[in-house]
Order: structure tokens, then sequence, then C-alpha cells
């Protein structure tokens, strides 16, 4: 999208972001989101080429829509597609097995997922064993995020060169496990991967087009940053919704809303919200532009704002009446 200016950037988000509100608020909160609706809407493909039937934005437009879905606890795996697999897709050299792919993810055909765990970018929890002509995977991910949803696992891992891959593999390829892992968060799907000596053909295992280790550190931002934008979304929701109810809740014959302790609370989670904006904004834009420094830029906003979603979510929680 070169040659926008960014009042028209602005505009395009706006748009975005109403869109993406009316359909979500349609969908429900906490219910789970219809793949076809995203693909009619055109989410799959915001930041993918045109030559693979993409929209040709950037990461930018897809943070709206996640900001949006944490909004609206909406479950589905978009997140972990538009902001791991598509991503792994893009890293990898282009060959014809990669490029199908990812015309069927945009259109929606397939719901591939990276099988990325690890606790830094450089542990590698899969590899690759025996002869180029016969290669088997071997390698266990835990609390993978939206495993279950896979019907093909992008998995990053290490060569018997010791350079890392990506290896293509159906989710439902003789070795391959997917077990979900129950977890609190109803909104949340995880899966532990296993792979046992699964086989993996010469096509199926990708180089990447860019160092390895700056590629994994990318496949790790683009998750990161997809929470920063979800814990957002929620933060946003919790304190319009408190807003709203200390300005019609009354007690002793006054709203809520007008005692001096409740303001100051607001106004806590006013700042936090604020703060986390800041840091969020300038995550997505330094993770869209491949800036040196994005991995500090995603750290800092994840780490902010998952800490002020707890809190602003128990304050709402709390002036809503709620105890705990």
């Amino acid at each position: 999208m070169t040659g926008v200016s960014a009042e028209e950037f602005a505009e395009i988000h706006d748009e975005l972001r109403t869109v993406a509100r009316d359909l979500l608020e349609r969908t429900g909160a906490g219910n789970a989101v219809d793949w076809i609706q995203l693909v009619r809407a055109g989410w799959l493909g915001l930041a993918v080429s045109g030559e693979f039937d993409g929209a040709d934005a950037t990461f930018a437009e897809v943070a709206v829509v996640l900001e949006e879905m944490g909004r609206s606890a909406a479950r589905g795996p978009y997140p972990s597609v538009a902001s791991s697999a598509l991503t792994a897709l893009d890293l990898a050299v282009p060959n014809s097995g990669r490029d199908a792919l990812l015309r069927d993810t945009v259109a929606g055909k397939s719901v591939p997922i990276v099988a990325l765990s690890a606790e830094t970018p450089n542990d590698n929890v899969f590899r690759l064993m025996g002869p180029t002509n016969a290669l088997t995977l071997h390698g266990v991910a835990e609390l993978v995020p939206d495993a279950p949803c896979a019907d093909r696992l992008l998995v990053p891992a290490l060569g018997m060169d010791g350079t890392r891959v990506i290896v293509d593999v159906d989710a439902r390829a003789s070795g391959v496990r997917v077990v979900e892992q129950p977890v609190v968060d109803a909104t949340r799907c995880f899966g532990r991967v296993v792979a046992e000596d699964v086989s993996a053909a010469p096509e199926a295992v990708w180089q990447l087009r860019v160092d390895p280790e700056r590629a994994m550190q990318r496949l790790f931002d683009g998750a990161a940053v997809a929470v920063a934008c979800d814990s957002l979304g929620v933060s946003a929701a919790m304190l319009d919704a408190t807003v709203a109810y200390t300005g019609m809740r009354e007690q002793f014959g006054r709203k809520i809303g007008s005692f001096q302790a409740v303001k100051h609370a607001c106004a806590d989670m006013l700042v936090q919200l604020s703060v986390a904006r800041r840091l969020v904004d300038a995550a997505v834009h330094a993770h869209a532009a491949g800036a040196a420094d994005a991995a500090v830029a995603v750290s800092m906003a994840k780490a902010f704002t998952g800490t002020a979603a707890v809190q602003i979510a128990g304050m709402a929680m709390q002036l809503h009446g709620g105890i705990g």
C-alpha cells in the first residue's frame, strides 16, 4: 500500500475497524468466528501479495482485526494463521507447494498452524533425521496455539546440516498426533504436537529465504504482537463497558460514576490502556516494517499489555460489583 498518506491510512483503518466490529458483534462475544465470513471479508489475505490473491496490505491492517477480535473475545484460529502461519509461508523460499498452500490459506481452503511453542527462537524442539531421500521428523511441542484446528502443520525444524527449515506436514499424517490441551480461558485452543518418525518428502522441506535466526525471531514476534493486540482489545472493551455501567448504575441516590473513588479507578484504567496502545502501535509498525529493533518493541508491548489487561479486567469486574 505505497503512496498512501497517513490520513488515508487512518481512514482505511477506521473503515476496517468498523466492518470488523460489526461482523464480530453479530458473531457474539465468546463465540467461534465463521471461517467463511473471514474469507469473504478478505481478512486472511490482508498482508498477502496480490500474486497470491491477497490484498497487498501490511501487518498493520491485520493488527486492526486482531484488536477487534480481542475486544469481542472471539474464538478461532485467525490470530495464529494471520500472525504466524502466513509469516512462515512468506519466509520460505518460493516453491510450488508453498505457493499452493498460500493460495489455499487465503481462500480459506486450508488452516495451517505453525508448531511453535519453544521458550526462545533458538530452541529446537523438532529435528529431521536420516538420509536426504528418506528424512523423518521427530519432536514434541507443548501448548501450540490453535493446533487442534490445523489441517496442515508448518514445523520449524533443525535439518541434518544444522540449518533451520520449515517442514510442511499433513496434520493427519502417520506419526503425527495433535492432542488438545485444556486451559482455563474458553476462548483459547491449544494442542500438544507430537511427530514420531514422520516421513518428510524433500519437496516438503522448505529452506528459508532470510537468515534462519532472523526468520525464527520474526515468527516469535508475530505471535507475540498478536497476543498484545488481543490484550489491547480486551482492555478497551473492559474500559468501555465499565464507563457505561458506572454512568447508569445508581447507589445512595447517585450514579456510582460520580463518586471520586470510582472516577480514580476508571482514570487509572484509561492511563494503562493509553500506554498499552502506544506500545502496541509502536510494536505493530516496527514488526510490519521489519525494523531492526522490532523484537524489543514487541517484547515491551506484550509484557506491558498482558499485565495491563489483567489489571483492567480485574478493576472492571470490581466496579461491576464483582468480588475477588
